[in-house]
């Protein structure tokens, strides 16, 4: 195995003002991919986004910066995304072992005292549709810039500082509000701590930790034929779909997948077979010599057309948030087909596989 780091080559002028419009364009899709496409913000109430931008946005974009300058892919993304889910949902909200936070305790099992069907719901959530899915939006709409980081010292400084502050305001305005009676105790909090630098010293021995035989595998195609980009999507919408089905109660279920809460387990097992299922299909797929930018954006489409489709029949409660997400969804996939047209019409060549 060999060690690498992705030093960014000195920049112009005109690439830094794309590198500061790339940074912005993510902490400005992180929170909408997240909060804005799923619904759980009412339309009545979409000023509230604003509170998402400091930890979904400077996070997000705090995670990218490392992860690129380290080298990293898609893994490592993965893997930074669940430290943040652990920070958010463990530390910010409490709602990984809130006895009340969102009625979470009664979905199912709570082993050491984890809301168990919560943790396996939106710890992957935060991964998938909180970090990867925006990072991989914002390099396909700045293709020119690569994997290069978009931030410079002073930058990452501040970016570091404004997610902090992101977590210090989500843990000051829902907690207090919604779960006023719960506290998490010192020993949990470091337990939880414990959790998420252990998943960003994964995600940076990920990064940095090289194994050659990969790169000659993929040329030499073992890794079968890609699908067409409809099937890909459709494959991704299924996948989403049915995880998110699986794990979270809707249409008047207090457990998931409708099933008496002793049945918990089976719709948990259920989820984190699909889970498993889809992405080694797509690591499998995306490691043939014939995947290209527009076969991840339609892996992306499906997953994000899937996850507010699941929105609209869980999420929300009155016609009024209906037509709104609805709406929302309609003009997210406009976005996505334009992003496809310019890639469609930009350089054919497979893009290259930096894991």
């Amino acid at each position: 195995m060999v060690l690498s780091r992705n030093r960014p080559p000195r920049a112009g002028r005109a690439q830094r003002r794309r590198q500061r419009r790339a940074a912005l364009a993510l902490v400005l899709v992180a929170p909408a991919v997240a909060e804005l496409t799923l619904g759980s913000i009412s339309v009545r109430m979409l000023w509230l986004v604003v509170l998402y931008v400091p930890i979904y946005g400077a996070g997000v974009l705090l995670i990218r910066e490392a992860v690129r300058r380290t080298g990293g892919g898609a893994g490592a993304l993965l893997l930074m995304g669940l430290a943040y889910g652990l920070v958010e949902e463990g530390l910010a909200l409490q709602s990984l072992t809130s006895p009340h936070l969102y009625g979470a305790a009664g979905w199912g099992p709570r082993p050491w005292g984890v809301n168990a069907p919560y943790a396996e719901l939106n710890l992957p959530y935060h991964a998938v549709f909180s970090v990867l899915l925006p990072v991989t939006l914002v390099e396909l709409m700045f293709r020119d810039l690569g994997r290069r980081p978009y931030l410079r010292r002073g930058g990452l400084v501040g970016t570091a500082a404004a997610a902090l502050l992101g977590v210090g305001l989500l843990r000051v305005s829902v907690p207090p509000s919604q779960d006023s009676g719960y506290l998490l105790s010192g020993r949990a909090v470091l337990v939880v701590l414990g959790l998420a630098a252990t998943a960003v010293v994964a995600a940076v021995a990920a990064a940095l930790v090289r194994f050659p035989r990969r790169a000659g595998r993929r040329r030499a195609g073992v890794a079968g034929p890609v699908p067409g980009l409809f099937r890909l999507g459709a494959v991704c919408a299924v996948a989403a779909f049915a995880f998110l089905a699986l794990l979270f109660p809707f249409a008047g279920a207090h457990h998931p997948a409708f099933l008496p809460r002793a049945w918990a387990p089976l719709p948990m097992a259920a989820a984190a077979v699909v889970a498993a299922a889809a992405a080694w299909a797509v690591r499998r797929w995306s490691a043939a010599d014939g995947w290209t930018a527009r076969h991840r954006l339609a892996a992306v489409t499906g997953a994000l057309v899937a996850h507010t489709a699941f929105g609209l029949v869980s999420h929300t409660r009155d016609p009024l948030d209906t037509a709104g997400l609805a709406v929302i969804g309609a003009v997210m996939v406009l976005l996505l087909h334009r992003l496809d047209d310019r890639l469609a019409t930009g350089p054919a060549a497979p893009i290259p596989d930096y894991r």
